[in-house]
């Protein structure tokens, strides 16, 4: 999908959300979760490109496969925790919602500790 089909999609939701929400509050936050994940089904595709160019760039160059497959993670983590988040938001959970960003941050900490080491192994062969 387009950004065009994306932003008219999240338009029309938020319309019939908004119109939903006075008569059938219930049906008004599904029809935002349903929108939601229409979206993100919408951003998967747009991302299968760039996991793509992101596997041909590490086929040419000789740089260690694991340093791309942790930001590949780490924008998986980042969007996903976005996405469950803002629903968690909308729905009025935002307790749940600040949970999922302090695991997410935590998972990408966790995640990026492999490539600090390298880091401060580089700079310990710089030094010495």
């Amino acid at each position: 999908m387009g950004v065009i089909q994306i932003g008219i999609l999240g338009v029309c939701g938020a319309v019939l959300s908004i119109i939903l929400k006075q008569t059938k509050p219930e049906y008004s936050l599904l029809v935002s979760v349903v929108i939601c994940i229409l979206i993100f089904l919408g951003m998967i595709d747009a991302l299968e490109g760039f996991i793509g160019t992101i596997e041909r760039i590490k086929s040419s160059l000789a740089l260690n496969s694991q340093y791309l497959s942790v930001i590949l993670k780490v924008t998986g983590i980042s969007y996903i925790a976005e996405f469950s988040s803002s629903i968690c938001k909308d729905a009025g959970y935002h307790s749940i919602a600040g949970q999922i960003e302090v695991f997410s941050k935590l998972a990408i900490l966790a995640l990026s500790i492999p490539i600090l080491l390298a880091l401060i192994e580089c700079i310990g062969e710089f030094l010495s």
